[in-house]
């Protein structure tokens, strides 16, 4: 979560969090499909890519500012 909402423009695909992880592309896809579902995340397709936003609203509900990945 912290890496989508810290993205520049606002917005991340999947081709952006793989480097960062040692899982696969369809696996990471897995986990934001999952968070897209509970409305964490709002997606948008582009071509061959997803590009993932996090909700504004839901972060500011959490009320917890998202720690940035460093």
């Amino acid at each position: 979560m912290s890496m989508i909402a810290s993205a520049d423009g606002g917005e991340i695909c999947v081709c952006d969090l793989t480097p960062a992880f040692e899982l696969s592309g369809p696996t990471i896809s897995h986990h934001l499909r999952t968070l897209r579902e509970a409305g964490l995340v709002s997606a948008e397709r582009r071509g061959s890519w997803v590009y993932y936003r996090a909700d504004p609203l839901v972060l500011r509900l959490l009320g917890t500012p998202v720690a940035v990945a460093g």
